[in-house]
Parts: structure tokens; sequence; C-alpha cells
């Protein structure tokens, strides 16, 4: 079923292309100024992104984004009736953002196919539901040119946004297994955040070439322009914060206190948890941080735990490191959140938050199955936890866990990189 919803869109992209671009072919560009100026401004946002990608998979090209729609919605120019139809916009879009696009392929930092399936189908979501109503007089005898047709455009960008965010969800639960509701929630918040900017800007673009044709086009580019080149760097600034504590997190396993790869595979195996378990992009950033960090107070101890494996110590001598764990980590200046999950790992499960809970699970599989107490491996561990479901582990986590180890095995679990 997954394989099927990436083709299916792929699929519906692919047709959706071939069609515009022979359409325009055959039958000519209608307002060529209208669609160079578009087309430049949308290779240009692709062009600005740089190939950068978030967590998520996510290549953000707010200025792209927002030209394409704008171009969407265009009505008249300068006052001037338009008459490009919904393929031509598509042939437009899509061949503006290969050139944008191909760049950065050349350079091996270019988005997925997905990336560009999502743009076609939410262009040509927007202009269907705009252009055969401009086209055939209805929109103005309906709505009329004033502060409804703005609501009007603001509640099809509204639908096209969740266009967008329902795509985004289907494909990255296609191509992650990760559930599907989680996903689209965080989509849905991703679009209240720079979403909203290129809704507003695709709507202002598109009345303002209305009015002063097309010189509006670079005029209400620029502020979205600053803010890719801000957010740019926020992502870089996000990068270089992570990559700075998974090096620390490695300082127990330079002092030989924990396994070599210990905390990264915590790491990662808790976020695949927290993913199944339907956490926040918030959330599994916090947690991220603490599974990373969850050994750390082991830095503090005169003599060292064999093997570096906390899971069968006692509780006091297991809540005594946690706490100097939480310690620590307020002192290398992470969330307050994430020195919270460290120094609560050794608590009950019914007192602890969810993401303590997570990191201390996943923390003992892994102990468990590094060792040499379960030859059994992952199943014989995984029944040692089930058994300490009445005091140390939360019984949903555990079986939480299960299935995340059923699906992809452990091997399957992407680790985090050692920065």
């Amino acid at each position: 079923m997954r394989t099927l919803a990436v083709w299916t869109v792929r699929g519906a992209a692919a047709v959706l292309t071939v069609a515009g671009l022979a359409h325009t072919l055959w039958y000519g560009v209608a307002e060529p100024g209208a669609a160079l100026a578009f087309g430049a401004l949308v290779t240009i946002g692709e062009l600005a992104r740089r190939g950068r990608q978030d967590p998520r998979g996510r290549h953000p090209a707010p200025l792209a984004s927002a030209g394409a729609l704008a171009y969407a919605l265009l009505g008249p120019s300068a006052g001037q009736p338009t008459h490009h139809g919904v393929l031509q916009i598509v042939a437009v879009v899509v061949a503006a953002a290969l050139a944008g696009i191909v760049p950065h392929i050349a350079r091996g930092r270019g988005p997925a196919l997905d990336h560009l399936s999502r743009r076609v189908l939410t262009v040509t979501f927007a202009a269907v539901c705009f252009q055969p109503l401009y086209n055939s007089g209805r929109l103005e005898e309906r709505v009329g040119q004033g502060p409804y047709l703005v609501l009007f455009l603001l509640f099809l960008l509204g639908l096209t946004a969740l266009c967008d965010a329902v795509l985004a969800a289907a494909l990255a639960g296609a191509r992650t297994g990760w559930p599907y509701g989680p996903l689209l929630r965080d989509e849905l918040r991703a679009q209240l955040g720079i979403g909203s900017a290129i809704c507003a800007t695709g709507v202002v673009m598109a009345l303002g070439t209305a009015v002063a044709g097309l010189w509006a086009v670079p005029v209400f580019s620029v502020p979205l322009l600053l803010t890719q080149l801000s957010f740019h760097r926020i992502t870089a600034i996000r990068t270089t914060y992570r990559q700075t504590i998974t090096s620390l997190a490695r300082a127990t396993e330079i002092a030989g206190c924990t396994r070599p790869g210990h905390s990264r595979r915590v790491a990662a195996l808790s976020c695949a948890v927290g993913r199944e378990l339907g956490l926040s992009e918030r959330e599994l950033t916090v947690l991220e941080y603490a599974a990373l960090m969850h050994d750390i107070g082991q830095l503090s101890l005169v003599d060292p735990v064999p093997d570096g494996a906390t899971a069968e110590l006692p509780d006091d001598e297991a809540r005594r490191i946690a706490e100097l764990g939480g310690e620590v980590a307020r002192q290398t200046g992470v969330p307050a959140e994430v020195a919270v999950v460290v120094e609560r790992q050794a608590d009950p499960y019914r007192e602890q938050p969810t993401p303590a809970r997570i990191v201390r699970t996943v923390n003992a599989y892994d102990d468990l199955v590094g060792g040499s107490r379960h030859p059994g491996g992952s199943l014989a561990a995984l029944e040692r936890l089930r058994l300490g479901t009445g005091h140390d582990y939360q019984p949903e986590v555990v079986e939480c866990l299960a299935r995340v180890l059923a699906r992809g095995g452990r091997d399957r679990v992407v680790p985090v990189p050692p920065g």
C-alpha cells in the first residue's frame, strides 16, 4: 500500500506534466512575459534552496512555492485579462522547477522526485480551483474585486496548504513507515509557520500583479527571499547544535564508560519508538537530545559501570547517575526539558514524562542485547522488558519497541550521525 501511494502521486504528477508540456508546445505560451517572470521566480527560489533539507526530509523552497501559487492564482495583469490556463501553469512551474533543481542534482544534493511531484499536484489543485472560475467570468460575478476576493484567495490557499500537507504526510509515511496521523499533524504545524508566509506572499503577489503589473513580482518576493535565507541560517545553526550534542555524548564512549555507538543507537531507536507513539516534532527533538545524553552522568563516577550497562543497577545507584547526568546536561545549555528527561530516566515509569519512559526502555534493551546476559538476543531482551512492566517500563512503550523492531529489525534503524 505504501509503494502504491508513492507511485500514485508520482504517476498523477507525471501525467499532468506530460499533458501540460504537450499542450503548451502545441498551442504556444499565452502571455509569455508573465510566464517568464513567474518561471524565473520559481527557478530563483529553487536555486536559493541550496539543497538543504530538514530532519523530516522536507526540502523547503518558500520563494519557489509562493511564485508557483501566485502564478496559479493570477487573474488580470496591470488591469488586462490573462488567458493562460491550468496546463500552461503546470508546464511553466515544472520547467522552472527543473531549471532550479538540476544544479543541486549535479552536486549530489538535489531533492527527491517526491518534492517535484508535490509541487505539481498542489499547484494544479490551486489552478483548477481558480482559473476556470476566472476565465469564465463567474469569479467576478460572484466574488467581485474587493475584500471578498482576498478572502476567497486565502480560503483557496488554505485548501491548497491542506492538500500539500496530506500529500507530504502520505509520501513521508510511505518512505519511512511512520504512523500517518503524527506525520500529518507535524505537516499541518509546519504549514502554520513558513506555510503562512508562503500563502500570504502568493496572495499579495497575485493581487499586486493585477494592479501594478509584473513589477509586483520582484517587489513582493524580496521579503520572502530574505526569510528563506534566514531559514537556511537557522537550519545550519540547529545542525551545528545537534552535532555538538552528539559529540558531547560520545565522551562516555571515549572515556570507556559505555560501549561504542551505544548513545547513537539509543537515540535512533528512541526516536523510532517516539514516532510510533505519535510524539510531535518538538517532542522528538527533546527525546533525541535526551537519549544522546542519557549516560553523561557516568563521567562523574569513580568506578565505571561494567560495559556501561545501567539497566540492572540498584535503583538508588541508577537514580544517582541519572541525577548527575541531569546536572551535566543543564551545564551544556540544552533545553530544560532535556535535562529533566535525563535526570528522571531511573524513576518508576508512572512518575516519568513520556520521553523518559522511552529512553529508559530503549537503553535497557540496548544494554541487554549488547551484553552476555541474554544470548537469545532481541526476543529474550524484549521478554525481559515485558517482565519489568509492573514497575520499570511502561507496557505501551515496550510494545511500541517490539513493533518497531518487528517492522524493520534493529539494523533498519538509521543511527544518528556522529557529527
